[in-house]
């Protein structure tokens, strides 16, 4: 099942435990060369792209705070649901959905090549 629940050819490529990424911070995962920035939320888990659009900035590394990430190096604030830039400039990452299931995080891959499925757009935060 994809993100959106239409049956395709998708697998979840386990990222780690949820227990290793406090409350609203970051680690880095890297799935099938994709490198994801994942973070642990008051709402749960999100995965975006784990460079900033602006300068490659380690978004994992970014302080969280509401539903976005402010990327370290020059301030971008990006929305963790939409991957788009809300703040200091304009840009976007993609935006991944994160499973936890029994405490381990998922995120859904591609079944033929293992990259991992953008989620579908959401809005984004006013």
């Amino acid at each position: 099942m994809t993100a959106s629940g239409s049956a395709a050819a998708t697998a979840l490529h386990r990222l780690g435990r949820a227990e290793d990424i406090p409350r609203f911070e970051g680690r880095t995962a890297t799935v099938a060369g994709v490198s994801l920035a994942v973070f642990s939320t008051e709402h749960g888990f999100v995965a975006i792209g784990a460079a900033c659009p602006h300068q490659g900035g380690p978004l994992a590394d970014g302080i969280v705070s509401e539903r976005c990430v402010t990327c370290p190096l020059h301030n971008r604030r990006i929305d963790l649901h939409t991957g788009e830039v809300v703040a200091g400039g304009e840009g976007r990452v993609p935006a991944y959905e994160v499973v936890e299931r029994d405490g381990d995080l998922y995120v859904p891959v591609s079944g033929v090549d293992g990259t991992p499925l953008e989620r579908e757009p959401l809005e984004a935060a006013a």
